[in-house]
């Protein structure tokens, strides 16, 4: 199962490439806020994913945390794609939203109408989410998350 979810995150990595959601580094934005986590905060690991960073694990849920340095090739699919998220519709559809959960982080999301993000990132991010719906884990990951986000939205308004 290990070589499955390999080859599924190396060609979800594949796809995203070198982009990122603005069409310059938007970690200058903001100061890398996405990646000074701690202990207890991080980027969430999508089922089975491997990472070279330290892993918390808390409550069945797995977090990859650093401390704002590490090797750009060796980052989580969620630091790739942050900060949206492949969300299913009620519809079993794939579209992709700005990722709620990181609005207290992300200048972008907390700003999202405002921004003028990179179209090529958007379409790359909704086609990994494609690709990881194919599989029976990663289809359930991403539907929890995205009704835990629904969640969060009704909460807001």
């Amino acid at each position: 199962m290990k070589d499955k979810y390999e080859k599924l995150y190396k060609e979800a990595k594949r796809i995203i490439g070198d982009k990122t959601p603005l069409k310059k580094d938007c970690g200058t934005v903001c100061g890398a806020a996405c990646c000074k986590g701690d202990k207890d905060t991080g980027m969430l690991l999508f089922p089975f994913e491997e990472t070279t960073l330290t892993v918390n694990e808390k409550d069945g849920v797995r977090l990859a945390v650093c401390d704002g340095k590490c090797k750009r090739e060796e980052r989580p699919l969620s630091c790739r794609i942050f900060p949206f998220f492949p969300y299913v519709t009620a519809q079993g559809k794939i579209t992709v939203i700005p990722d709620i959960r990181g609005v207290n982080v992300c200048p972008l999301v907390s700003n999202f109408s405002e921004v003028q993000f990179d179209r090529g990132f958007l379409w790359r991010v909704k086609k990994v989410g494609r690709l990881l719906y194919a599989d029976e884990a990663c289809r359930e990951f991403l539907t929890e998350t995205s009704r835990e986000m629904d969640s969060i939205i009704s909460l807001m308004e």
